[in-house]
């Protein structure tokens, strides 16, 4: 009984034990899911704000891909509950940079306010 009852609580820690992406993985993954049309999880890894505004345009310039992304870390800058990703993607020519913040654990990219720098 008392090996069912380890069982059952190793399973249930488990099963509630949610993997959380590193900023430069939750950069990779969005910039992936915005090119590939994969609007939920584009949604589950940027803020509202910055979904809403992926959103309007993907419509204009984002047909959806299978191309590989060909992400690559050029530089990164992590400061308490702020990061930012400079990367290169084979999607465009020139490398971009993303703002991120933590939420609840959770790395998601988020808009860059008027007039703010990224570090790099």
């Amino acid at each position: 009984m008392k090996k069912i009852a380890l069982y059952l609580l190793i399973i249930s820690f488990i099963g509630c034990n949610q993997t959380k992406l590193s900023h430069v993985d939750t950069a990779k993954t969005v910039v992936e899911s915005f090119y590939k049309n994969e609007n939920s999880t584009l949604e589950k890894y940027t803020t509202a704000e910055s979904y809403q505004s992926f959103m309007a345009i993907q419509a204009l310039v984002a047909p959806g891909t299978t191309q590989v992304s060909n992400f690559k870390l050029i530089q990164e800058s992590v400061n308490g509950n702020i990061a930012w990703v400079k990367f290169t993607s084979s999607y465009e020519d020139k490398p971009e940079t993303f703002k991120l913040v933590k939420v609840d654990g959770n790395w998601l990219v988020t808009e860059k306010k008027l007039n703010e720098k990224s570090p790099f």
